[in-house]
């Protein structure tokens, strides 16, 4: 009975998949805001190297990983897949449930896989600096991770209610090296308008991601790095699911269904895209994106050309999107708060491809405690959607021997203070009123 597998050092993937080419129906360009043409590379290079926009923009279906890049990839991956026998038995199911467990890399989650090869092509074109945003705090921990490894400096704005629940994700950015705000902040003018409109704001992901723009873009040494949502991020985080697919043939076994947690949608993506071919061969398998029923913009949002922050400073993605304005509840899976989900994952939806579901937070908290109890391994509150995800379809019917495969996005040790916060019963479930979405909405750029 074999309960984790792990390749070797020289069996982890040396190419990332790029889904952009196989998507039925392809992918809408993204927009000038300014002009609503197409935009091509030449304006976006004033925030991210042209290394990372010759990506996002590829057609290739195979992009080679490079060697410095996989050095330190290696420092964690390949990373194990696990049997998680212990909660079959608590469940009661004859399903099989593994997990790619991605909470093994330095920081706790998945972010590094991106964070490292952006770093690096940053490097490789003179950039002496990064700017980016980060909710729960898991991605600005990459990225100072990531930046350290190539000598570069970084500026982290952090989500204000992250900034306050999460003390230890600043510590750890400290540690690496990195520069800390809670945004919105007077550093840019962005935050100050909006602190001057609304002293209290929890912030969002869309005014932290305005703010590392507007940084970026007023410095000549300076790059701009998303943890989320862009192609070329989920072209990284790739790795996950090559990595898995290999495993999953040594496990001698198959997954039925293929769940993740979705905030900007590259975790659950990165699992998830490299058995798209097989699906489209004809195997049988479904994918479960889980979002927070406080942040639903796969099951409430629309699908519609939208801006990434509340400044408006981004390219108009094709999305499905809650509004750029939307500014979402304090839950405490705060790397699931965001307004939009990934072209790539949108589309996937638009094709039934992919089956969006919402669930609350306290369920998921359950959830992950349950695990916790089974597996030994605390999860982060955002992958507590995941776990909460494949616990309903082991028990739809637990005498369905089918195959369950969900991404461990990462542990939540940094997260305890949600945790306690759950016992003595601080957090409430929320579900965003149907109105302020519509009204959300209704501020939708005209396309």
């Amino acid at each position: 009975m074999i309960k984790k597998i792990i390749l070797r050092d020289d069996e982890m993937p040396t190419q990332w998949y790029n889904v952009t080419p196989d998507i039925p129906g392809g992918l809408l360009p993204p927009l000038d805001p300014e002009t609503k043409q197409p935009m091509g590379p030449e304006k976006l290079a004033a925030v991210f190297p042209m290394g990372l926009l010759e990506q996002e923009m590829s057609m290739e279906r195979f992009i080679d990983i490079p060697e410095e890049v996989q050095n330190i990839l290696k420092i964690w991956r390949p990373s194990p897949l696990v049997r998680a026998f212990n909660l079959e038995k608590a469940l009661g199911t004859k399903a099989k449930i593994y997990f790619k467990n991605e909470g093994v890399s330095p920081v706790g989650s998945h972010k590094p896989n991106s964070a490292v090869p952006q770093a690096y092509y940053n490097m490789k074109e003179g950039v002496k600096r990064l700017t980016t945003e980060t909710g729960a705090g898991q991605w600005g921990c990459a990225l100072s991770f990531a930046a350290g490894k190539f000598g570069l400096d970084c500026k982290v704005y952090m989500v204000r209610v992250s900034y306050d629940q999460k003390p230890y994700r600043k510590s750890m950015m400290h540690t690496y090296g990195a520069e800390i705000v809670a945004s919105p902040s007077m550093d840019t003018n962005t935050g100050r308008r909006i602190l001057a409109e609304n002293p209290d704001t929890p912030g969002s992901l869309g005014i932290a991601i305005s703010e590392a723009l507007e940084d970026a873009s007023t410095r000549d040494d300076t790059k701009y790095a998303l943890g989320s949502v862009l192609n070329h991020v989920i072209l990284h985080q790739s790795i996950i699911g090559l990595e898995a697919k290999k495993q999953m043939e040594i496990a001698g076994d198959y997954p039925d269904v293929i769940i993740g947690c979705c905030g900007g949608g590259s975790n659950f993506a990165g699992l998830a895209v490299p058995y798209l071919p097989d699906y489209l061969e004809g195997k049988k398998i479904r994918f479960v994106g889980v979002e927070p029923t406080s942040c639903p913009s796969l099951t409430m949002g629309k699908l519609a050309y939208d801006f990434g922050d509340v400044a408006q400073t981004t390219p108009l993605l094709y999305m499905y999107t809650l509004g750029h304005d939307f500014i979402p509840p304090g839950i405490h899976a705060g790397g699931l708060r965001y307004h939009g989900m990934a072209p790539i994952v949108s589309a996937l939806v638009r094709e039934n491809i992919i089956e969006p579901v919402k669930l609350h937070q306290l369920e998921c908290f359950k959830a992950g405690v349950l695990f916790a109890k089974t597996e030994g391994i605390i999860p982060a509150p955002e992958t507590c959607h995941a776990i909460r995800g494949a616990i309903i379809e082991a028990t739809r019917d637990l005498n369905d021997p089918k195959t369950i495969l969900f991404n461990f996005s990462g542990h939540g040790l940094i997260d305890m203070g949600s945790y306690d916060k759950f016992y003595a019963g601080e957090l409430h479930d929320y579900e965003y009123p149907a109105e302020a979405i519509a009204k959300s909405l209704a501020n939708l750029p005209k396309i």
